[in-house]
């Protein structure tokens, strides 16, 4: 389905651009054009590849001559260029609107004009009942991609959307701290070991894109199911991967945190799709007719819960182990560190 196509990952340096190269690089696909606004990670991805499929487009989602530019002759685009760190848009949140709200805008515009055939925008949990700020961009990003969808033909122009969960070893995530903290000699910092935290690997995360990319209708957001595991539980599993005798120190809640994630609202259950191991969640296409807001309903009421990292299958620690040393980040570790599995 890529043979000969162009494909552009905005945030390509990130994990998942690096999940998504791991994936496609010995493929018959055309083009891979890494875009970003880091010139130390792309100059060293260019270096540790060496390959000529692989271009890399200098820029910043937020600049939409940057975007603009690179969209040339694209066929497909992943948007994973965010702002994802919890804490840091907390402190400063109109930098998330800046990147996750116009840039997410910025793509589109450009992918619109230049005849992109499919564009999926990737989001998060924290999108759902958003408490933070990073949440809220996130959620806005969202509505910005399911009312541009309404803007084009899906003849011309298909966008859509995922949501997904903690994504393990990704950057920034709690898995690489913990490792690092045992490492050290450290305490390992829990915030409140009964929190929950979906569990889906950088593989999960690409294959996600990638059913969406194949199924998805105009506007849809398409969520993968997960298990997902306790803080407490995640924390212990690492330690007893590494042999580690650490403590486990509890530091309290931080900015903008919640007790569980949630993947699809109630009201998102009352009308999704059940893909056996997807939710399709299909736009709503009503007009700006507010009769049809105010006067006319459109999905009948559910009694559906919300699906959430605390309702879902829940891992115990050795399930988490299990799936822990599936990972290649842990694998390396281990074998940096001198642990045999």
């Amino acid at each position: 389905m890529f043979k000969n196509k162009c494909l552009l990952i905005t945030g390509g340096t990130g994990s998942f651009g690096n999940a998504v190269l791991k994936r496609f690089l010995n493929t018959d696909i055309g083009e891979i054009r890494i875009f970003s606004r880091d010139e130390k990670k792309q100059d060293d991805m260019r270096k540790e590849l060496k390959n000529d499929k692989v271009k890399f487009f200098i820029g910043d989602v937020r600049d939409y001559n940057s975007i603009d530019a690179a969209m040339h002759g694209v066929d497909y685009v992943f948007h994973a260029a965010a702002l994802k760190q919890v804490p840091s848009c907390e402190f400063f949140p109109m930098e998330a609107v800046k990147t996750n709200v116009i840039g997410t805008e910025n793509v589109l515009n450009a992918a619109i004009a230049h005849g992109v055939k499919k564009v999926i925008c990737l989001s998060t949990d924290k999108a759902v009942y958003p408490i933070n700020a990073m949440g809220i961009s996130k959620a806005m990003m969202e509505k910005v991609m399911v009312a541009k969808s309404r803007t084009v033909s899906p003849e011309k122009t298909i966008i859509c959307g995922t949501r997904y969960g903690n994504v393990m070893c990704s950057r920034g995530s709690v898995i690489p701290l913990f490792i690092q903290q045992i490492k050290n000699g450290q305490p390992l910092t829990v915030t409140d070991p009964n929190m929950t935290r979906y569990l889906m690997s950088l593989e999960d995360a690409v294959e996600l894109v990638l059913f969406a990319f194949q199924n998805a209708n105009q506007g849809d957001i398409f969520v993968q199911k997960a298990p997902a595991s306790t803080i407490g539980d995640l924390a212990q599993a690492v330690k007893e991967i590494f042999n580690a005798d650490n403590e486990i120190r509890i530091i309290g809640t931080r900015h903008g945190e919640k007790l569980y994630e949630t993947l699809l609202t109630r009201e998102e259950m009352a009308q999704a799709e059940d893909l056996g191991d997807y939710y399709r969640i299909p736009a709503d296409t009503r007009d700006l007719n507010y009769d049809k807001y105010f006067t006319d309903g459109k999905y009948e009421t559910s009694e559906s819960l919300d699906y959430n990292s605390d309702n879902t299958e829940r891992l115990d620690v050795p399930k988490i182990k299990e799936l822990l040393l599936k990972q290649e980040y842990v694998q390396k570790e281990l074998e940096n560190w001198g642990v045999k599995v």
